[in-house]
């Protein structure tokens, strides 16, 4: 097993944000993880990468314990992250940006740089181009990208298809699906469940920081409750469920003062 979740805990203050999530990655496998907003899909993605510190429990990669590990060293150790709201430099230039991916690498990159161009050759198109200007679609690439850059062995992506039009959409999870072809291990959060689930092998349905359901990704395309849930349309429709009655967290520029002040609960309740 690539990536073991065992029984995490994460508290924001003193409000439980993840509350004994478990979970398994194989090496080669789409994994990904749905749910309503404020669920702890975002908080478990940044547990993994060393972003948010275990209240309790314990987390193996590679067969590695990683679970008090500082995310520099998570990043060497071979996981890569594409965050929500992509993160990118704006006032840097496309393949300055795709360099700060394998900043804490040492030796040659440029068979990586060539392998992210070859993935997405609208970067190489505009390597010489401030990434601030590009278009949404554009900086979801050069996020994913910069992620790449790193070799990671597994790639935690983020709501990948936030605010992008359905064709970009269908571009950006063909991509995921070459990404892991390419041998490199997905572990997915989208609010996007029917296109999610579509691509990846297995999946977690999470409410209120636990994990409620786990099965093969096509099961739970056809499972009843998860249809109705989340697959008959947006799921912000599931928002009236208990697990969105939560404390927003304010949007990522604000997020800085919002851990210092340990008033917020998740961060996916800032979703809309």
């Amino acid at each position: 097993m690539l990536l073991e979740i065992s029984d995490i805990h994460v508290h924001y203050g003193k409000i439980a944000a993840l509350k004994g999530v478990s979970a398994e990655v194989d090496q080669g496998e789409i994994v990904t993880l749905i749910g309503a907003n404020g669920a702890g899909k975002t908080t478990t993605l940044k547990t993994i990468s060393g972003l948010r510190p275990l209240s309790a429990g314990r987390i193996v990669f590679d067969g590695q314990d990683i679970s008090r590990m500082p995310g520099h060293k998570r990043v060497l150790a071979g996981i890569g992250q594409a965050p929500e709201g992509r993160g990118i430099f704006p006032g840097m230039t496309v393949e300055e940006n795709l360099l700060m991916g394998a900043y804490a690498r040492k030796g040659d990159v440029s068979k990586e740089l060539k392998e992210v161009y070859e993935l997405f050759p609208r970067l190489a198109e505009r390597k010489g181009q401030a990434g601030g200007t590009m278009s949404g679609g554009e900086q979801q690439m050069l996020a994913i990208g910069r992620a790449m850059m790193a070799d990671p062995k597994v790639l935690l992506l983020d709501e990948p298809s936030m605010g992008l039009a359905p064709l970009l959409v269908q571009q950006i999870f063909s991509i995921i699906q070459e990404i892991n072809r390419r041998g490199c291990t997905v572990l997915l959060v989208e609010q996007n469940a029917q296109q999610a689930l579509q691509i990846a092998h297995r999946a977690y349905v999470l409410e209120t920081g636990r994990v409620v359901k786990s099965a093969a990704a096509h099961d739970l395309l056809d499972d009843p409750e998860v249809r109705a849930a989340y697959l008959g349309g947006d799921l912000g429709e599931a928002a009236a469920s208990p697990a969105a009655e939560r404390v927003p967290e304010p949007r990522s520029g604000e997020d800085a003062a919002a851990a210092a002040d340990d008033t917020v609960v998740d961060d996916d309740a800032r979703k809309d």
